[in-house]
């Protein structure tokens, strides 16, 4: 089989591509046949930079991949030949909260990832497809979509007629600005693009933020919202968006920090004057995933790819991602 290789330093241009004995599934294993990979900033920056995480050579790098069952091992019960399945960001989280245990089960990094034609994967690190999904649709969800959703709906309790604030355009953003209509809540959503923003305005966006004519975003949205403020932020910015975050964010209100794109310092004191619950967001268990896909099945939802590329043209796939100029998701099809 082939499967891309991080086999050392040296970032994107790197990456190999080279060829592996075919897996065999053991007891409790599953065998997946990869039809897709998305890609997320995680798994940008595996890439460029490896060492820190301490991860042994070669890699296979992504967290995130759908395909269907080619085998099964002995005693599996969930899974069949031919299901279509995704694999779980964390292998061995199925609820409760995480533990260093299931945080040393991650895949493209702790644990061999999925942009290989083959995976063999325990079975109860999969779970099904959401129907009518295609395999480019579908991994797109187990990073970027569950960290909305966990965001969301387990650490927001976002509800009916609440109003959530979206940073930028990218995976985590725009899946989210879907789960809130979904929700039937009010999402607004910034960027520094008036063209990406009608198209979240498309989306179902309530109301948009151009960051670069409004350096004091934040002031804008506490101006959307009559002076309170919005009852959920989906943080993926990090240091350098955090307070603004807050400002932007109801007295009471809870912020679920996901992303570290930029950089700077924070105040703990903001959070504190305002009683707001700011909730460390990585990924989800495999219970939040599968409430995710029954909703997303029930509802349509189709998550929004920017651009698919083929296997043999990965690195230009990375390479857009270091761009930042995507809208939704960048996928790679086996």
């Amino acid at each position: 089989m082939k499967a891309y290789e991080i086999l050392g330093e040296g970032g994107i241009d790197a990456l190999a591509l080279n060829e592996r004995e075919d897996p065999k599934p053991g007891p409790g294993d599953v065998l997946v046949r990869v039809r897709a990979s998305s890609i997320n900033y995680r798994d940008l920056t595996t890439v460029m930079d490896p060492g820190p995480r301490g991860i042994p050579y070669p890699r296979i790098p992504n967290s995130d991949g759908a395909g269907e069952v080619l085998a099964v091992g002995e005693g599996v019960s969930r899974f069949k030949a031919g299901d279509k399945v995704c694999g779980t960001f964390f292998q061995g989280w199925i609820d409760g909260p995480i533990s260093a245990a299931d945080m040393g089960r991650a895949l493209g990094g702790t644990a061999e990832g999925m942009l290989a034609e083959q995976r063999v994967l325990r079975e109860d690190g999969l779970v099904a497809m959401p129907e009518g999904l295609s395999f480019e649709e579908a991994s797109t969800l187990p990073c970027a979509a569950l960290t909305a959703w966990h965001s969301l709906v387990e650490a927001g309790g976002v509800r009916a007629g609440d109003t959530v604030l979206l940073l930028g355009t990218g995976g985590v953003s725009i899946v989210a600005l879907q789960l809130c209509r979904m929700l039937g809540a009010r999402a607004i959503i910034t960027s520094s693009s008036d063209e990406k923003l009608a198209r979240a305005k498309a989306l179902g966006a309530w109301r948009t933020v151009n960051y670069r004519e409004t350096p004091e975003w934040d002031a804008a949205v506490l101006d959307l919202t009559g002076g309170i403020g919005v009852d959920h932020t989906v943080e993926v910015g990090g240091a350098g968006t955090l307070e603004k975050s807050i400002t932007a964010t109801k007295v009471g209100g809870s912020i679920g920090l996901i992303g570290v794109l930029t950089g700077g310092s924070i105040n703990p004191t903001l959070v504190m004057r305002k009683s707001i619950r700011l909730q460390g967001i990585y990924v989800g268990s495999r219970r939040m995933f599968e409430d995710m896909n029954r909703a997303i099945e029930h509802h349509a939802m189709r998550p929004v790819i920017d651009k698919t590329y083929p296997l043999d043209d990965a690195r230009a796939a990375f390479h857009a991602m270091r761009e930042a100029g995507h809208f939704g998701k960048l996928v790679i099809s086996l």
